[in-house]
Formats: structure tokens, C-alpha cells, sequence
């Protein structure tokens, strides 16, 4: 599986993820309101939690891959994505059951769900004391 970063550049999400205690999955899109809301917040907080092993993938609902690419340079952290529309978003969406956006899901390195309900979290917590609870 391959993850892309705002530059164009590609990369393989084993060796991106291999020292990352924690996975936080975003679903978004430019064209939802709440989702522009919620990403500066979620920027500042991934800028914040530098030395947390954290990373967060973002998985697009962006209606073109262009779209996906300038919501990115505008709003997001240097931060990883899937590609827009590749199976790998599909799967995830459907892997953890993603009705609605914005969406945070966090879990642990092995793939273990710790919640849905990371956007919470990020709006309520500080990152570390946020990154302590998911980590435990």
C-alpha cells in the first residue's frame, strides 16, 4: 500500500507507519463545512504532539483528486494521505464504518481500534494528555 504527501511524493505506509505508536485515520473532505473547521484545529494539534509517534493519514471524500490536493496545501499538517479514490480509502471507510464527516479514528500500531471519536478528543484534550489516554 502506498501513501502520498502534499508534494506528490509516494510512499510505502509500512515503512511510514513502522515507529508510529499511533495511527489516526481523518476522513474529510473540502467541500464539508465542519471538516474546515475541524482541520486547523487538528493541524495544530498534530504540530503540538511532535514527539508522540503519532501520524495521521488522511482519507479523502474530496470529489476530485485535485480538490484532495489543494484542501491539502491549503488547510493540512505534513501530514500522510491515501490516494484519492484508491481502494485502500474504500477499504478504510468501510473498515471502520465512516458514515459521516469529519471523522477522526485513532488506533494503536497492531490495528487495534482505540476510538471513532478522535475529533472530540482533539477539540477537548492537549495532545499529550490526549495521546497518554489513547495510548494506555
Amino acid at each position: 500500500q502506498k501513501l502520498v504527501k502534499v508534494d506528490g511524493s509516494s510512499h510505502a505506509a509500512d515503512a511510514a507507519m513502522a515507529d508510529k505508536e499511533l495511527i489516526l485515520y481523518y476522513f474529510s473532505a473540502h467541500w464539508c463545512p465542519p471538516c474546515r473547521q475541524f482541520t486547523p484545529m487538528l493541524k495544530d494539534f498534530y504540530d503540538e504532539a511532535e514527539g508522540e509517534n503519532i501520524e495521521i493519514v488522511f482519507v479523502s471524500s474530496d470529489r476530485s483528486a485535485s480538490d484532495m490536493v489543494s484542501y491539502m496545501k491549503e488547510a493540512h499538517g505534513d501530514w500522510f494521505a491515501t490516494e484519492h479514490g484508491s481502494a485502500l480509502s474504500t477499504s478504510l471507510k468501510q473498515k471502520y464504518g465512516v458514515s459521516g464527516i469529519p471523522c477522526l479514528v485513532v488506533c494503536k500500531k497492531d490495528g487495534t481500534l482505540v476510538t471513532k471519536d478522535g475529533r472530540s478528543v482533539v477539540m477537548s484534550q492537549p495532545p499529550a494528555q490526549a495521546c497518554k489516554s489513547w495510548k494506555s
